[in-house]
C-alpha cells in the first residue's frame, strides 16, 4: 500500500473513532455548526467581560452584565421550547444566528468608532443572549431527532468536546488576545463565525416524520404540557431542581469572576482568559474519562461526588489569593462540571419523548438561568458591600447546605434512568411523584 493510501486509512480510522459513521451525516453538519458557533462564543466569553470591565469597575454593573446575559433564558426559555417543538429546528437556529451576527456587527461598529458605552454594551448583551436562547434550545433538540437513543451519550460527548476545546479552551485566550489588539476585532471575528454556523446548520437533513406542525395547539397549552411532564418525571424533576438551586450559588460567585481574578488573584486580561482555558482542560479530562467513570461509579454517587467538588471549589477560592492554588481548583471544577453536564443532558434526552424535547429542555433552561439570575444579583451586592470574596463564601455555605438536603434524593435519577433502560420506555412516571426517600 502506498504512503498516501496508508495515511488515508489512518485518517479514516481516526475520523471513525472521533465521529462514528453511525451518528450520520446530519449530525456531522450539526457538529460543524456547533463547533463553529462555540469558537465565536468562546471569543466573547473573555472579550465581553473585559469590555464591560474597561468601561466600569463598579461591581454591581459588572454583575449586572452577567445578569443581563442570564435573564433572557428565564424570560424566553419556555417560548423557545414551544418554538423548537413547533417549527423546523434547523431554520430556527439559522435565523437567530443571523440576528446575532447583525447585532455583533453593530456592536463592532460602535466600538470601532468610539461610540460604545456601558448602556450600548448591556443592550447588545441582552439581545445576543435572547437570540442564543432560541438557537441553543433548538440545536439541542435536534440531537435526539437525528441520533439513535443508544448513541446520545456519544453524540453529546462530541458536542461537549467542541464546547470545551473551542468555547472554553481556545476561544477565551483568542478573545483576550484580540481584545488587547483592539476590542472591535474580537466581536467582528465572532460575527463572522456565527454567520458561518448559520450556513452549516441548514445542511442538516431531518427524518421525513420530523417536521413539526406549527399550528397544532394553543401556545400556553403546549407550555403547560412541557411543565407537567417535567414535574411528573422523577429523574428529570430532580435534575431541574438541583441545577436551579446550585446555580444560585454558582451564579453568585462567577458573576464577579472577572473582578475576583484581577483584585484577588492579580491576573491580567490574558490571565483571566487562562482561567476558562484551565477549566476546559479539566473538562476534557472529565469527558475523556467519562466512559470509565460511569462503569465504575453509580449515577447517584457520581452526582453526589460532583456536588461535593463544587462546594469545596467555592471554599478553596474564598480562601486563596494565589493563582498557583486557584488554577488547579478551576481544573478540578472543570472536570466535574462537564461530567455532570454530559450526564444530565443524556439522561434528559433519553427520558423525554421527541415531541417534547424542546419544551422539557426549556423547563431545564428556566431552572439553570433562574438560578444564575438570582445568584448574580446576590453576588453583585455582596461583592460591592463586603469585597470580591464574599460571593464565594456565600456559595460555599449555600452549596454545603443544599448537598445535605438533596443527598438522598439524587438516587431517583439513577433509579429512573436504569428503569428506562430496562423497559426501553420514554414515558414519565405514571404516578407522577418522587419515590419515598
Amino acid at each position: 500500500m502506498s504512503r498516501r493510501g496508508t495515511e488515508g486509512t489512518i485518517a479514516r480510522r481516526i475520523t471513525e473513532t472521533v465521529l462514528p459513521e453511525r451518528l450520520g451525516r446530519g449530525f456531522r453538519w450539526l457538529l460543524a455548526s456547533s463547533w463553529t458557533s462555540n469558537l465565536g462564543d468562546g471569543i466573547a466569553l473573555a472579550a465581553g467581560p473585559l469590555l464591560v470591565a474597561s468601561l466600569t469597575q463598579n461591581a454591581v454593573l459588572v454583575a449586572l452584565a452577567a445578569t443581563i446575559q442570564w435573564l433572557p433564558p428565564l424570560l424566553f426559555g419556555l417560548l423557545a421550547g414551544v418554538i423548537a417543538d413547533r417549527l423546523d429546528r434547523r431554520r430556527v437556529v439559522a435565523s437567530v444566528n443571523l440576528v446575532r451576527a447583525v447585532v455583533l456587527a453593530l456592536l463592532t461598529a460602535a466600538i470601532a468608532t468610539d461610540a460604545v458605552s456601558i448602556v450600548i454594551v448591556l443592550g447588545a448583551l441582552f439581545l445576543l443572549s435572547t437570540a442564543e436562547v432560541f438557537a441553543d434550545n433548538s440545536a439541542q433538540s435536534l440531537t435526539p431527532t437525528i441520533v439513535a437513543r443508544d448513541d446520545l451519550a456519544v453524540a453529546n460527548s462530541r458536542l461537549q468536546t467542541g464546547f470545551l476545546t473551542l468555547n472554553q479552551m481556545a476561544g477565551p485566550p483568542i478573545g483576550a488576545a484580540l481584545f488587547t489588539v483592539g476590542a472591535a476585532w474580537a466581536f467582528g471575528v465572532q460575527a463572522v463565525l456565527v454567520l458561518l454556523a448559520a450556513t452549516l446548520v441548514v445542511r442538516v437533513a431531518l427524518p421525513p416524520d420530523e417536521h413539526p406542525d406549527a399550528a397544532k395547539s394553543h401556545l400556553w397549552r403546549d407550555i403547560a404540557e412541557g411543565i407537567r411532564w417535567t414535574f411528573r418525571h422523577a429523574a428529570v424533576r430532580t435534575l431541574v431542581l438541583t441545577i436551579a438551586i446550585f446555580n444560585v450559588t454558582f451564579g453568585a460567585a462567577w458573576s464577579v469572576l472577572v473582578l475576583y481574578a484581577g483584585q484577588r488573584l492579580g491576573l491580567g486580561e490574558i490571565g483571566y482568559g487562562l482561567i476558562t482555558t484551565v477549566t476546559a482542560v479539566g473538562g476534557l479530562l472529565g469527558i475523556a474519562s467519562y466512559g470509565w467513570i460511569t462503569k465504575h461509579v453509580s449515577l447517584g454517587n457520581l452526582m453526589r461526588i460532583g456536588l461535593i467538588i463544587e462546594t469545596l471549589t467555592h471554599l478553596a477560592l474564598a480562601l486563596t489569593t494565589s493563582p498557583v492554588v486557584a488554577l488547579p481548583v478551576f481544573f478540578v471544577f472543570g472536570a466535574h462540571a462537564f461530567v455532570w453536564g454530559t450526564t444530565a443532558v443524556s439522561v434528559r434526552q433519553r427520558a423525554v419523548p421527541r415531541k417534547l424535547q424542546g419544551r422539557v429542555g426549556s423547563v431545564n433552561t428556566l431552572g439553570v438561568f433562574g438560578g444564575l439570575v438570582v445568584g448574580s444579583g446576590i453576588g453583585g451586592v455582596l461583592a460591592e458591600l463586603y469585597g470580591v470574596t464574599a460571593p464565594f463564601w456565600f456559595a460555599f455555605a449555600g452549596s454545603a447546605l443544599f448537598v445535605v438536603l438533596i443527598w438522598r434524593q439524587l438516587r431517583h435519577v439513577a433509579h429512573d434512568d436504569e428503569r428506562a433502560d430496562a423497559a426501553g420506555d420514554e414515558r414519565p412516571d405514571a404516578a407522577g411523584g418522587v419515590p419515598a426517600a
